[in-house]
């Protein structure tokens, strides 16, 4: 007999989620593999700027074709959310939430810092979460349920307990320059309190390094879905725990997370909270 678990009123096979997150992974992979091959190649006629320090390249919407192609396939009724070509397919159940090229900026002066970020939402509910580096070759995956793994091997969060001893990730508010002072609060409030903090400028890859213990923590504002949904899921199946600034699970919709391993997060939740009351 089947096991099921239950998502809002629907209840999903969990051997139908191997199959998405195989195809999630290979999506991942082409993507990666054209994005490595072409690294450095990039004229300045190929990246638009989106916005304040937020870049488009030629190479990030190759890499969602890639994805789309692979999804599309084998999941032609599914929603799309993708950073780049947007929202489609809003009355599926299902819903893949895509991040062709995390850390665009890194990408286009070479920084050795990106990664492909692909979700598959049911019914509201992230269900697989793939990550991959290509630089590295490492692909993390999770599947709701069935814990957190990076190249078949099963991964965790730290068991740090004291923030003294934390090593943090973060990210800057580069889209939301207004409120740099909010958060450089935060950063002041928290660095005096750990080890050291780093900035790799991708959220997608400092979710993952969460999730296998690379940092013990990671807080950042300002970020989209397709930023999160993986990388989120990752750190919730190796055992952490994930949410807004308020300890809400709106982090997705809100756009501010915290994550870390059960000890920790309620202590960042704790200098988070009173700076940002509604969440974010």
């Amino acid at each position: 007999m089947a096991v099921c678990s239950k998502i809002g009123e629907r209840a999903v096979r969990k051997e139908c989620f191997a199959d998405f997150r195989a195809v999630a992974e290979e999506a991942a992979c082409a993507a990666g593999r054209l994005l490595v091959k072409r690294m450095g190649t990039l004229q300045r006629s190929q990246v638009t700027r989106k916005a304040a320090s937020d870049y488009v390249t030629v190479l990030d919407r190759a890499a969602e074709r890639v994805i789309l192609r692979a999804i599309r396939r084998r999941f032609p009724g599914h929603g799309i959310q993708a950073e780049e070509s947007g929202l489609r397919g809003e009355a599926s159940a299902y819903r893949w939430i895509i991040d062709p090229l995390d850390g665009t900026t890194n990408y286009i002066h070479q920084f050795p810092a990106f990664c492909v970020s692909i979700a598959l939402a049911c019914e509201g509910t992230v269900v697989v979460g793939v990550i991959f580096d290509p630089l590295r070759g490492e692909l993390f995956h999770a599947v709701r349920g069935g814990g957190a793994w990076c190249n078949r091997r099963r991964i965790r969060v730290t068991p740090c307990r004291r923030m003294r001893e934390c090593l943090l990730a973060t990210g800057f508010p580069f889209r939301i320059h207004a409120r740099l002072e909010e958060y450089l609060r935060s950063f002041r409030k928290i660095f005096w309190r750990t080890s050291g903090i780093r900035r790799t400028g991708s959220a997608a890859l400092d979710l993952a390094y969460t999730a296998c213990g690379r940092v013990d923590g990671f807080w950042e504002m300002g970020l989209s879905a397709w930023d999160m949904a993986a990388g989120a899921l990752l750190v919730e199946e190796a055992a952490g725990c994930v949410s807004d600034f308020a300890g809400k699970d709106t982090h997705l919709a809100l756009g501010s997370i915290v994550a870390a391993n059960p000890v920790i997060h309620p202590q960042l939740v704790r200098l988070l909270r009173p700076l940002f009351p509604r969440g974010w």
